[in-house]
């Protein structure tokens, strides 16, 4: 079975077919750098991280940026609220991003671009614009004309006639109305206000404007077409509409092959918004400081109970949901500390780590199924739940009832398929040492060095960066693999 993918841009699941074989190009709208993030981002970031991962285990390599928006109204609000400069606003907050999303197991972009390192590259794409008349600049400003791009509406299944004839008169009102040629025109680039940060442009002093960044960080870091490009649903228009516009009307080639669209998060059924008090902070639920639900949640807990859900679908977080996954979780990661637990006792090796091939085989086809990992996980929680009875009978009758053999590849098929998923006790500890043991680091480079036999370098890879990521460093030699703590 070929793994497919659902096409926001031609509303149906199609095989995934790369530019380069096996090589993936992928874009995900990043967050706007002024707040803390929510329980939106989460799910956003979990998602993608996740598809990157499975893309990896597939056999993908994945070249997958995500942006920082560093100037915009909201960053410039706040920097005047908390008498700080746009900058520091700007870096407080991606050092908080970072903060919060890595205690959700989700790894680092390979790049993660600004908007304030890409203004002559704004620059350029709008000059592009501009002399293919797809632009035209207006008392300081540029706007975009979509009544010269054809295809406009084609990712949303908008078409201009209905959404003039929905849009409010008001646009006529405002300034930046009156200089519009036609009222859906949108702006590349804004003159300056006073006492705003600005940039020396063709077209006078000012600053990018939301949609032509991502066109330009893209065209800048991966080419004219990638992949993927990734976001949440609320993207679809105006912002991913206008990318579009934007990039394959400079150069006249799709922007991507694949348009994929994570579904909305609800609290308790609402839309999360601070009108409604029911905004959560990714730190907040975290940490145990949402009213409903006042513990410390494991963060698995909450990437498990995201990946429960099917990505294209709304995801309501809830009391009763979010205790549902913290249970959930228990019973995987005993599971998952089944060898550090018993293994020793049991006379686990390392040369007994052998997959399920029937079990892979399963989780891949629900994997390639745009990436619906419900029946995965039914694997793991099986898996988790056969050697937690097991576990019960060694403790209870001093022996298990299946044999060592079977009982090792059972915890490594659990470990490998949960790492694909971000899931990961990485320790039997409750005191915050999230070191892996030395025979968990051997087990890893033993099917690493597989990875590297069967030439599936991407595989390689990914176990390479797993072990960076807890701080340990391999060293790759005729001799073999030495390895060692940062």
């Amino acid at each position: 079975m070929a793994l497919t993918v659902y096409n926001t841009l031609t509303r149906r699941q199609e095989p995934l077919v790369t530019i380069e074989p096996q090589q993936v190009k992928m874009y995900c709208c990043g967050v706007t750098v002024y707040d803390y993030c929510h329980l939106g981002h989460a799910r956003s970031y979990i998602v993608w991280d996740t598809i990157r991962r499975y893309l990896q285990w597939r056999g993908y390599r994945v070249n997958y940026l995500q942006n920082f928006t560093d100037i915009d109204d909201k960053i410039l609000n706040r920097a005047r609220e908390q008498g700080m400069t746009m900058e520091e606003v700007s870096n407080r907050f991606i050092d908080a991003y970072f903060e919060d999303i890595r205690r959700l197991n989700v790894k680092d972009a390979d790049e993660y671009p600004r908007v304030t390192e890409h203004i002559p590259a704004i620059h350029q794409l709008i000059q592009n614009l501009i002399d293919q008349d797809l632009a035209y600049a207006a008392e300081g400003d540029v706007y975009y004309r979509v009544q010269k791009f054809p295809s406009y509406g084609k990712l949303s299944g908008r078409n201009l006639e209905q959404m003039q004839a929905g849009a409010s008169g008001r646009d006529l009102e405002d300034p930046e109305g009156r200089k519009k040629e036609y009222p859906l025109d949108f702006a590349l680039w804004k003159g300056a206000k006073p006492g705003e940060p600005a940039w020396d442009s063709p077209w006078g002093s000012g600053r990018p404007g939301w949609h032509i960044e991502c066109s330009a960080m893209i065209r800048s870091r991966l080419g004219e077409t990638i992949d993927i490009h990734g976001g949440g649903g609320d993207l679809i228009f105006p912002h991913h509409e206008n990318e579009i516009a934007q990039s394959e009307g400079a150069f006249n080639k799709p922007l991507a092959r694949y348009w994929m669209h994570n579904g909305m998060v609800m609290v308790d059924g609402h839309k999360m918004s601070k009108s409604l008090g029911n905004f959560i902070t990714i730190r907040d639920l975290l940490d145990g400081k949402w009213s409903q639900y006042p513990h410390p949640v494991d963060p698995m807990a909450v990437r498990l109970f995201v990946l429960q859900a099917h990505y294209r679908k709304p995801l309501d977080f809830t009391e009763d949901a979010i205790a549902g996954a913290v249970n959930s979780w228990k019973t995987l990661k005993e599971g998952l500390s089944f060898a550090q637990l018993y293994g020793e006792k049991l006379g686990f090796s390392v040369a007994g780590n052998q997959l399920d091939q029937e079990l892979i085989l399963k989780f891949n086809e629900s994997g390639d199924d745009d990436f619906n990992f419900s029946t995965g996980l039914a694997i793991l929680f099986k898996l988790a739940k056969d050697l937690q009875r097991e576990a019960n009978i060694l403790v209870h009758e001093g022996k298990t009832k299946v044999d060592t053999a079977e009982l090792q590849q059972q915890w490594f098929t659990l470990v490998t398929l949960s790492q694909v998923l971000g899931l990961e006790a990485l320790t039997d500890k409750d005191n915050g040492d999230n070191s892996l043991s030395d025979a968990e680091i051997e087990a890893l480079i033993e099917l690493r060095q597989k990875a590297r036999t069967a030439k599936n370098f991407a595989e390689s890879d990914r176990i390479r960066s797993e072990l960076q990521a807890v701080g340990i460093t391999l060293i790759d030699s005729k001799e073999g693999t030495r390895w060692h703590r940062n």
